[in-house]
């Protein structure tokens, strides 16, 4: 796989660079929530700009239908992206028609453009073969180069990800450089003993990368929405819990697997429960209990990790080489139920071994709750192709960029 520095060695002044990110922020209205995925970027697109390269910032943002929606515009992105670099930077009001023409056509050497939402053009999703491609071709001819650094976006098989690195000269940026590195930390050279923790709602999303770890950690601490088919299917009374009844007969297929391998599977020993999911608006203060997690009352809904599950999470970790945390372990969005969430980040902090906190909402949680991101080893910007990769995928994004 070719460098960014590979390709600034060759000489990037004068040509147009189209730099494939992930902009994808959180917004409220068309404010900013979290910038982080824009920084992560602005390593990239900074020394393309330095080298004399006119280049050109493109990415998704949200799940429009393929047609132009103001509601997910990448101006505020581009706005925000301008700001980082202290620089002016163009924005295009459309993907590949008048608008893209003209600003891309208008940069002289060291400036910045962001083009519109390439979701916006339903060419960069479709699976026909032939839509996309044609849309990639639209695309290349905006650039003579293309830098791939969209980790967020590397497990979609995407125009602007999989089809337009085949038109272009290419290279990896310096995110996706990181983030692989990262990876393979964490599947080829792991230092042990080795943790992974992992929570969010739905037990369906990480049954695969249980499924490799099962083979490859130490321990496996499971938390979130996502443990409750996890008691449930050790015989608890979960009352209404999230739960996916249709996953227990592979979770217990997991836990006899766990055993079998001598891999600790550390579930919670007690939880915080309410009468109902929480307003997360208003954060008023709610009514909660905390019970053993094999006494949950029917009539109450597990919304956190309890005290003792998180000093037994904590202490399982005390002792890591590496650690890898994906997905919160309880509704961190209200402050009744991130005591769990903060404690598990905690923990990674007081570890001395190598930390990767593994994207989407782990990555929020983080900067929501306050934590020092510098702190960490490492904190991905790409939850589903962080997860994509530990299951031992071909990820489309990035055999685009092999060489």
């Amino acid at each position: 796989m070719k460098t960014i520095d590979q390709l600034l060695a060759d000489g990037v002044a004068g040509k147009r660079v189209f730099v494939r990110a992930d902009l994808n922020v959180p917004l409220d209205g068309t404010a900013i929530t979290d910038d982080g995925r824009i920084r992560a970027v602005v390593p990239t697109v900074a020394k393309l700009a330095e080298a004399g390269a006119r280049v050109v910032v493109a990415s998704h943002l949200g799940r429009p239908k393929g047609a132009p929606d103001p509601d997910f515009s990448l101006a505020p992105a581009a706005e925000r992206l301008g700001e980082l670099l202290g620089a002016d930077v163009a924005f295009a009001t459309d993907t590949v028609g008048e608008s893209a023409k003209a600003v891309v056509s208008g940069l002289t050497d060291g400036q910045v453009a962001v083009i519109e939402n390439l979701r916006f053009n339903a060419g960069e999703t479709s699976k026909d073969d032939a839509e996309r491609g044609a849309f990639a071709d639209r695309l290349a001819e905006l650039a003579d180069l293309y830098v791939g650094d969209g980790f967020g976006a590397v497990h979609r098989k995407h125009a602007s990800v999989y089809d337009l690195p085949a038109r272009l000269p290419h290279a990896a940026g310096h995110l996706i450089a990181t983030e692989v590195g990262v990876l393979k930390k964490l599947t080829d050279e792991v230092k042990r003993p080795y943790v992974v923790v992992l929570g969010g709602a739905k037990v369906s999303d990480k049954l695969g990368v249980i499924d490799q770890l099962l083979g490859k950690a130490d321990r496996i601490l499971i938390g979130g929405g996502m443990a409750y088919t996890f008691l449930k299917a050790k015989g608890h009374e979960v009352g209404i819990s999230l739960l996916q009844e249709d996953q227990i007969p592979k979770v217990t297929e997991y836990m006899e697997r766990a055993e079998k391998n001598g891999v600790e599977l550390v579930l919670p020993v007690d939880v915080l429960a309410s009468g109902g999911f929480p307003d997360l608006k208003t954060k008023a203060p709610t009514d909660f209990i905390a019970v053993d997690a094999d006494k949950i009352p029917a009539d109450k809904e597990g919304l956190d990790i309890g005290p003792k599950s998180s000093e037994l999470f904590a202490s399982k970790i005390a002792d890591a080489e590496t650690v890898f945390w994906n997905g919160p372990l309880g509704v961190f969005e209200h402050p009744d139920y991130a005591e769990g969430t903060k404690a598990v980040a905690q923990a990674l902090l007081g570890s001395t071994g190598f930390t990767v906190v593994g994207g989407g909402d782990s990555a929020a949680a983080v900067r929501t709750l306050g934590f020092d991101e510098n702190a960490f080893g490492h904190i991905s910007t790409g939850g589903g192709a962080s997860l994509e990769y530990l299951e031992g995928k071909t990820l489309p994004g990035l055999a685009a960029l092999e060489d």
